[in-house]
């Protein structure tokens, strides 16, 4: 029986079968939190700049006023190293974007109508970038450097105060055209509702803590939203091919994000289990953020002993973490059974910060067990998708009886008589 802060779940343990139920998630609002979502959003819709200097007085501790909402357009220069590191990810950022980037098409259906698609970048797009513990420079970057590739003409990004130079920078050069220091659930308002500084977008993206996807979900209708996506996870499963200095180090890095994170360990392997858990102990130790990886290992981790990997397979497709780590014999066979992952990495040398900063993907991932529904950001959720269809008369008249067999069915005369009309007399070309 493990001592330790985190929970350890064993096969042949009686409980396990309700154990494991307890890791099949999906998302739902906590009545107590929307409540108050709803009075922050109502507040900003009524005060708005107002109440944006307000809440970053009571929540940031930042005095602000309605006019310096608005970062100033200069250039930061950071140091050389965070500068090339940035340019080094926005690169790989668009060359995987580009392949990813639609186009229009046409093709001539059986009746001999022209049928296809054509796509228009949304014009005015806002991105929630979260601060708190952490300048996320990389999320920065793994959002804005996509809007920019699709040629969003005004991309706008919000970031709680005080706002840190390299992520100033790191948002100019991915292409944000507005930088506001506003934070939490009234930055989704603002951007969803508008407000005298902060003119109003067609869609919102970015990841956030709790507040802000709350606030996400309830201005959904008043915008678009890319997605629900919050605190960070990851799932690994490893057998004794794998190292367990790497798992635990794999875990850790997730769990350093702090309150909300979920890090979840499977493997068949009892003695690879022990060994994980001697690592966790002895790693976090050495760690600087001890009070957020405390808090997660102690909350939000959990490590299970499966029968094989068949069942670790099973577990994690109902778990459907954000990131999946495959340290197993014949990694990239397996991967080809996960359906419910935002992200998978294969191999003992595929780390997953070697996909939240450089590796092309936008780290943006479904995070609550969405991933069963939703897939991570694309440079497409960038794009309206418009169909076009265009009948000469001759393939209308070749269609026309079903048409009308689907107006009297559904009662639709005016709908016949749309189709019918273009054959009476004199109105044939």
């Amino acid at each position: 029986m493990s001592t330790k802060p985190w929970r350890v779940f064993r096969y042949n343990d009686p409980k396990f079968a309700k154990q494991i139920a307890s890791l099949d998630r999906y998302a739902q609002p906590e009545p107590a939190r929307a409540a108050a979502v709803a009075e922050i959003i109502a507040e900003v819709r009524e005060h708005g700049d107002e109440a944006l200097v307000k809440f970053a007085k009571k929540f940031e501790g930042v005095d602000l006023v309605p006019g310096g909402l608005l970062l100033p357009s200069r250039l930061p220069k950071p140091d050389a190293p965070v500068a090339a590191a940035i340019d080094y990810a926005i690169r790989n950022i668009r060359d995987f974007s580009k392949f990813r980037k639609p186009r229009a098409w046409s093709r001539v259906n059986r009746e001999g109508a022209v049928v296809g698609e054509k796509y228009d970048p949304l014009d005015r797009v806002g991105i929630y970038v979260p601060g708190g513990t952490a300048p996320l420079v990389s999320t920065a970057l793994m959002t804005v450097t996509l809007a920019k590739e699709a040629r969003v003409r005004e991309i706008v990004v919000t970031t709680p105060p005080p706002v840190n130079e390299a992520l100033h920078y790191a948002l100019r050069m991915a292409g944000a055209t507005e930088i506001f220091q506003v934070g939490g659930a009234q930055a989704i308002a603002a951007l969803a509702y508008g407000t005298a500084s902060i003119a109003r977008v067609q869609k919102i993206f970015g990841p956030g803590n709790a507040w802000v996807v709350e606030a996400k979900r309830q201005v959904v209708g008043a915008v678009a939203i890319d997605q629900l996506p919050g605190p960070s996870e990851v799932a690994v499963i490893a057998d004794d091919t794998a190292q367990a200095e790497f798992i635990a180090a794999d875990l850790l890095a997730q769990a350093e994000h702090g309150a909300g994170s979920q890090v979840l360990f499977l493997t068949p392997s009892a003695k690879l289990l022990a060994e994980v858990e001697r690592e966790l102990s002895g790693q976090a130790a050495k760690l600087g953020r001890g009070k957020h990886l405390n808090s997660v290992l102690e909350n939000g981790c959990t490590l299970v002993l499966v029968e094989d990997v068949g069942e670790a397979i099973g577990i994690v497709e109902d778990f459907a973490p954000e990131h999946l780590s495959l340290a197993i014999k014949d990694g990239h066979q397996w991967a080809a059974h996960i359906r419910n992952a935002g992200a998978i990495f294969i191999g003992n040398f595929s780390p997953v910060a070697a996909g939240d900063f450089i590796a092309g993907p936008s780290h943006v991932l479904p995070t609550g067990g969405a991933a069963k529904a939703f897939s991570g950001l694309t440079i497409d959720q960038f794009f309206r998708r418009t169909s076009i269809v265009e009948y000469p008369q001759r393939a209308l008249h070749r269609v026309r009886p079903h048409i009308e067999t689907f107006c009297l069915v559904e009662q639709l005369d005016a709908h016949a008589r749309s189709v019918t009309i273009r054959f009476d007399e004199g109105n044939k070309k």
